[in-house]
C-alpha cells in the first residue's frame, strides 16, 4: 500500500507539528505528562508521530488501544515500556493510538490503568484519538495536552498527492489531482488509496477518476454549520447533518453557540431562535415519550428551518467555536469528581463514611490545608491536580 510505502518525513505532514515536537523534546519540563492528539480519521496523525521519532533518533513503542483494552493488558504492555530502558539506549517515544478503541464496560479498568500509568511515565506518552470528548476519557483528558489535527484541505493535500506521482513516475494533469483531493473530504489516506486504484498507467486522467465510486466520508459539524448558517436553500441544509458524527443534542448546541454571529439581523435571529425553540419541545417528547418518530421534525427544523429563518446570507467571515455550555458543564463535573475523589480518600483515611467525609469533615480540612499542605497531601496521597483544588 502507498500509505506505508511512502511514508511522509516530518517536512511532509500537511500541519503544524511544533506544539509535538517541543512537547517531546522538552518532556521534562512539561505539566502534563501526555499529550492527546486528536482529529477525523485519514489525517496524518500517526504519520506525524512515526515521522518525528525517526526525525529525532527515538525507540517508537507502539501500542493500539483496540487490542489491549483492559486494564491487565494496558498495565502488562505499557507498564513494562514506561518501566524499563531502550535495548540500545536511546530514549523513547510511547504511541497508543485509536484510544477510542476502548469501549466502556467490557474494558473496564483500561482506562483508569492509562491514566495512573500517565502520572508514572518517564518517556514521553503520545496518544491518538477521533473524539477526546467522551467522557470515559476524562481522567487522561485531565493529565494531557489536547492538540488537534484538522482536516487536510485540497491545497495542502495536493504536495502530498504530487510527491507520491514524482516517486512513482506518473504524470498527472492538475485537474484531476485537485479533483480527487476535493472528493476525499479532507481525508488524505484515503485519498492515496484512491490515486494508487488510479495508477494502472502512466497517466491519470479524467475518464479514470469518474471511474472511482463515490467515497461516503464524515463531514465535520464545521461543514455542517456552513451548510445551514449560510444557506437559504433548504434542499442544501436539510442533509447537512446527514455525514456528521455529532448526536443530535450536541448538533443543536453548535448551532445555539454560532447563531449569532452569523444571524446579525435581529429579526432573523429571533425567528431562527424560535424555530430552534420549537426543536426543544419536540426533543422534550422525544425522550419523555420516547416518540422517535419526532427525530424526523427535529432535523427538519434545526437545518431547513433555520436556514430559511433568514431574509438573506451573510457574507462576512464567520469562525465557528465549541459550545461553551458542554465546555462548562464538564469543568463544572471536573471539579465535582476533584472533590468526590478527594472526599473518597479521607473517608478511607479516617475511617468514616464517605457521605460524613464529603459535608462534614472536607470543608474543614480544606480551610486548613493551607497551614501544612505538604503533611496533609502525602497523608491522602493527593495527585497534583487534588492538591490544586485543595489549595483553592
Amino acid at each position: 500500500m502507498w500509505v506505508h510505502k511512502h511514508k511522509p518525513e516530518l517536512e511532509h505532514i500537511p500541519h503544524d507539528t511544533k506544539q509535538i515536537q517541543d512537547f517531546v523534546t522538552n518532556y521534562s519540563k512539561q505539566k502534563k505528562k501526555a499529550l492527546l492528539l486528536h482529529g477525523p480519521t485519514g489525517i496524518g496523525k500517526t504519520a506525524a508521530i512515526h515521522a518525528l521519532a525517526r526525525k529525532l533518533g527515538l525507540e517508537l513503542i507502539e501500542v493500539n488501544a483496540s487490542d489491549h483494552r483492559n486494564a491487565a493488558e494496558i498495565n502488562a504492555k505499557i507498564g513494562n515500556a514506561i518501566k524499563q530502558q531502550s535495548l540500545f539506549c536511546q530514549s523513547k517515544l510511547i504511541l497508543i493510538d485509536e484510544l477510542d478503541g476502548i469501549a466502556g464496560n467490557e474494558d473496564r479498568g483500561g482506562v483508569s490503568a492509562l491514566a495512573d500509568l500517565i502520572k508514572e511515565s518517564k518517556f514521553p506518552i503520545i496518544i491518538i484519538a477521533n473524539d477526546p470528548w467522551d467522557s470515559k476519557f476524562n481522567s487522561i483528558r485531565t493529565k494531557s495536552t489536547l492538540v488537534e489535527f484538522p482536516s487536510v484541505n485540497m491545497t495542502a493535500m495536493m504536495p502530498a498527492l504530487q510527491r507520491i506521482l514524482d516517486k512513482e513516475k506518473i504524470k498527472a494533469d492538475e485537474t484531476v489531482l485537485k479533483t480527487l483531493a476535493r472528493r476525499s473530504g479532507g481525508d488524505l489516506r484515503g485519498a492515496i488509496t484512491d490515486l494508487q486504484i488510479l495508477s494502472h498507467s502512466d497517466t491519470l486522467t479524467i475518464e479514470g477518476l469518474e471511474t472511482l465510486n463515490e467515497r461516503e466520508h464524515s463531514e465535520s459539524i464545521m461543514q455542517a454549520l456552513v451548510k445551514i448558517l449560510k444557506s437559504t436553500d433548504p434542499a442544501v441544509a436539510v442533509s447537512a447533518l446527514d455525514l456528521v458524527d455529532e448526536d443530535i443534542d450536541e448538533a443543536i448546541l453548535w448551532i445555539d453557540e454560532n447563531l449569532p454571529k452569523e444571524y446579525t439581523n435581529p429579526q432573523d435571529l429571533a425567528r431562527a431562535y424560535e424555530i430552534l425553540s420549537k426543536a426543544d419541545v419536540y426533543r422534550g417528547r422525544i425522550r419523555r415519550w420516547q416518540y422517535w418518530r419526532y427525530l424526523a421534525y427535529v432535523n427538519m427544523l434545526i437545518t431547513a428551518g433555520i436556514a430559511t429563518a433568514k431574509d438573506k446570507k451573510s457574507t462576512s467571515f464567520v469562525t465557528y467555536n465549541r459550545t461553551t455550555r458542554l465546555l462548562k458543564h464538564w469543568m463544572a463535573n471536573q471539579k465535582y469528581n476533584k472533590r468526590k475523589q478527594i472526599a473518597q480518600k479521607l473517608a478511607a483515611a479516617t475511617h468514616c463514611s464517605y457521605k460524613k467525609a464529603l459535608q462534614e469533615t472536607l470543608p474543614y480540612l480544606q480551610k486548613i490545608y493551607k497551614n501544612n499542605p505538604e503533611q496533609i497531601t502525602k497523608e491522602l496521597d493527593l495527585d497534583e491536580e487534588e492538591a490544586e483544588w485543595m489549595a483553592k
